[in-house]
């Protein structure tokens, strides 16, 4: 399972012209599930993702996560994290999950979030063709992976 997280200081999904997932300040995830992967990655990366310290305190410095501030999560589902170009110019995503699979561990994914204290989690819809937009904040861009 692959993460890239980017700290935001506002984050929507639309779908077909209508916002369906929208935060403030928070992550802006993009999830990827490869072939194999279980919900011992998803519980590790979860709880991971809801710890990460990389919100300034008073000092300025990189200190507070998300439950310090408060802060959101807006999750979008992404198998490209997965595409191979070492051979040609064109990735295989030979490596990414079903989408039956995927979809479940996403959605497991999220309800963890949400179980390691995050309140607001917000998504994208599966298998949708998506418009993300954010406003990235430091830019501070983070990619996990387990």
């Amino acid at each position: 399972m692959r993460l890239v997280i980017q700290r935001v200081k506002e984050a929507k999904v639309e779908v077909d012209g209508n916002i369906v997932g929208s935060i403030s300040k928070g992550f802006m995830v993009l999830l990827g599930v490869k072939k194999g992967d279980t919900t011992a990655e998803a519980d590790y990366l979860a709880k991971k993702l809801c710890n990460l310290r990389v919100f300034e305190d008073e000092n300025g410095k990189m200190n507070l996560g998300l439950k310090n501030i408060d802060g959101e999560l807006l999750i979008v589902s992404q198998f490209t994290l997965y595409g191979d170009t070492k051979d040609g110019n064109r990735p295989s995503f030979i490596e990414a999950e079903l989408p039956d699979k995927a979809n479940e561990l996403y959605e497991y994914f999220m309800n963890k979030c949400k179980e390691n204290g995050i309140e607001k989690v917000e998504h994208g819809i599966f298998g949708a063709d998506m418009k993300v937009s954010l406003v990235n904040d430091g830019p501070v861009t983070i990619i996990m992976e387990k």
